[in-house]
């Protein structure tokens, strides 16, 4: 259900959950019963859910709560990789 914004000219902004199509121009005030003016705003789109969604937050998770390796992974260890480039050789080292 969409969340609505009105804004009473007694108490200030407020939202209501209301179904789609049920909310109109005006609402009465929850606290005041002051009639309100449902006010536009942007649509709160959401990603939530998707490949992409989870992938953002398990990297942000990361960021504060890395994941702790207790030893290196099992398997075969694969000798480092050298280039047979004769024009690397002249490259500086670290």
């Amino acid at each position: 259900m969409p969340l609505y914004e009105y804004r009473c000219p007694v108490c200030g902004e407020f939202e209501l959950l209301l179904s789609m199509g049920a909310a109109g121009r005006e609402a009465d005030c929850p606290v005041c019963g002051t009639a309100a003016r449902r006010l536009l705003s942007a649509p709160g789109l959401s990603r939530a859910g998707t490949p992409e969604a989870r992938l953002i937050e398990r990297t942000e998770a990361t960021a504060s709560e890395p994941g702790v390796v207790a030893s290196p992974p099992a398997g075969p260890r694969r000798p480092a990789r050298h280039s047979t480039n004769p024009l690397h050789r002249r490259l500086p080292r670290p």
